[in-house]
């Protein structure tokens, strides 16, 4: 697959009035292993998740999808330490309006005709969708720098399955 060379740009504000399409749940980013739980989306969500799933490559940045990853439509993992991606999250809170860490000039980076909001994490990216009716959330390890290189094999597999809000 070719890469136009992925951009750094600014979220429009259109990306920050998505409706959200998952429930908020009071659990922990992850469980203590570095794995973040399967999310529950809503049924529109699910749907459209369930889409993805059937969309998803073997493989991603060269690393294979583990079989022992999640058994769920809404979440996959390829290589170890894994690159994890979910389906149906609730909205980030930086493009929450009104959340303590909202941020209307958040930094996305643009792949393969799909918007990603991204954030620093201690250890790598997360990158989540925006202007999607569904949140798809794919976190990368610094191991694989550059994380973004991911978002190419993911793309298209997005684009063709998530419709836009716009």
């Amino acid at each position: 697959m070719s890469l136009s060379s992925p951009r750094r740009i600014r979220l429009p504000a259109a990306a920050l009035t998505i409706a959200a399409v998952g429930a908020v749940t009071g659990c922990s980013l992850t469980d203590g292993s570095g794995v973040r739980p399967v999310p529950t989306p809503s049924a529109e969500a699910a749907t459209v998740c369930r889409a993805l799933q059937d969309r998803l490559p073997a493989t991603v940045d060269g690393l294979d999808r583990s079989a022992d990853g999640p058994d769920s439509d809404f979440a996959a993992n390829w290589g170890d330490p894994a690159v994890q991606l979910r389906c149906g999250v609730p909205r980030p809170e930086l493009l929450t309006p009104g959340s303590e860490h909202y941020n209307p000039t958040a930094d996305g980076v643009e792949v393969n005709g799909v918007t990603w909001l991204l954030e620093k994490q201690e250890d790598g990216y997360r990158f989540t969708t925006t202007g999607r009716k569904a949140f798809v959330e794919v976190t990368v390890p610094g191991e694989y720098a550059p994380e973004v290189n991911a978002l190419t094999d993911l793309a298209s597999a997005v684009k063709k399955t998530v419709p836009t809000t716009l």
